[in-house]
């Protein structure tokens, strides 16, 4: 259900994955809450500065957020 939360509409869930019917969707987010049954909405957060610390978080799983200020954002599931 976490894709459900982040775009709290079926309707944007649907329309992103490309679906015509809801049932499709549906499936999808069942299949989703039952991979991942306990959410864990905690990161761990990191910034980067420069392409190369920017490379370094990303090897090492972090994803990339968003920038502030011309430092970039990163964070990775606890």
């Amino acid at each position: 259900m976490r894709y459900f939360c982040l775009f709290n509409q079926i309707g944007e869930v649907k329309e992103t994955l490309g679906h015509k019917d809801i049932n499709n969707t549906l499936i999808y987010i069942h299949l989703e809450a039952a991979i991942f049954k306990t959410v864990n909405d905690t990161f761990t957060v990191r910034t980067a500065t420069t392409l190369k610390e920017a490379e370094q978080l990303l090897e090492v799983g972090f994803e990339y957020v968003t920038e502030i200020d011309n430092v970039k954002l990163f964070r990775k599931r606890k």
